[in-house]
């Protein structure tokens, strides 16, 4: 076959597998929402069987809902029948995938959870199949025409999307968000992007606070110390209430012959931009940046008039979040 030729094959295989989505699109009824349900509800855990490409596929869909809030693993259906299936429990959700529905490694599982009351759902695409009688919520796959006529490809790819969709709808249901993303996958980029504030800014002692009443000789020695190039500026209250800056500090200098014996509440900038902890590190440089300023006051939610740290420009892009 001429190599020119092979650009066609590709074209057509992607088209045949478009069509089966499209197909599979069209199957999604009311029991998918029983499905999302059961599995956003689950006590236990989520455990997920195929064989062969089937199997492969279950791994990619324990490994999704794993990673987006619900605990979840694969079942190899060859070792169940040899002690494993010891690992399924009556509060566990039974996710089994066989595109005809009658694989033969898949009854004793079947069995087993029939006879132990375990929520099954089944992923099959014929209604006579064993795997759809048995089941307690049927998930119909199309029926559809695989590449080349011999090897798995689109009926793998409709368990492989509707494994997806199951497993986002699952996550939009209990919520699931950033933070939570972030707190079950802290390493690689995506890790990185999900930074939060909280993560990055200076806490406890490190925080260059004054109070408001001190003079700015006193106030310039704790800058110093400090080393951070602002400090936070504190009412008797403890009530953060302004911010200098070391370029406030020049300007002023330069104005002021007395500027050593000013008070600090006569240089501060009044009511500084702060951020609640929780805010993503790259939205608070982003503010930043809009604001022309290289320091936030941090504050928790129930207090924003309390500073419980402070974020430098410089902490966040050391992060490399960008």
């Amino acid at each position: 076959m001429n190599k020119k030729n092979f650009t066609k094959i590709a074209k057509d295989v992607i088209e045949l597998e478009i069509k089966s989505l499209q197909k599979l699109k069209k199957k999604i009824d009311n029991s998918f929402n029983k499905a999302v349900v059961e599995i956003a509800k689950c006590q236990s855990k989520v455990i997920v069987c195929g064989v062969g490409k089937s199997g492969l596929i279950a791994s990619k869909i324990a490994a999704t809902l794993s990673s987006v809030g619900t605990p979840a693993f694969k079942l190899s259906a060859s070792d169940s029948s040899h002690g494993d299936l010891g690992s399924i429990q009556k509060k566990d959700v039974l996710i089994l995938l066989s595109y005809s529905g009658q694989t033969n490694e898949l009854k004793n599982i079947i069995q087993y959870a029939n006879r132990n009351k375990v929520l099954l759902i089944g992923i099959m695409s014929k209604k006579d199949s064993i795997l759809y009688k048995a089941a307690d919520i049927k998930l119909l796959i199309p029926q559809v025409i695989e590449s080349g006529g011999i090897v798995p490809t689109s009926s793998t790819t409709v368990q492989l999307a509707l494994g997806d969709a199951l497993a986002i709808a699952a996550m939009q249901y209990k919520n699931f968000g950033n933070l939570d993303f972030k707190k079950i996958h802290p390493a690689g980029n995506l890790g990185l992007k999900l930074k939060t504030v909280e993560d990055l800014m200076v806490t406890g002692t490190q925080i260059p606070f004054v109070q408001d009443n001190i003079n700015m000789k006193k106030a310039l020695e704790i800058l110093t110390k400090k080393k951070l190039g602002f400090l936070i500026i504190q009412n008797k209250n403890k009530k953060t209430i302004g911010i200098i800056t070391d370029g406030q500090i020049r300007r002023f200098k330069s104005k002021k012959n007395n500027f050593h014996s000013l008070k600090v509440k006569n240089v501060m900038t009044k009511n500084p931009i702060g951020v609640d902890k929780d805010m993503l590190a790259a939205k608070a440089l982003a503010l930043m940046n809009h604001k022309k300023i290289t320091s936030l006051s941090v504050f928790n939610k129930k207090n924003k008039s309390k500073t419980i740290g402070v974020i430098h420009i410089h902490n966040i892009l050391a992060s490399n979040i960008v």
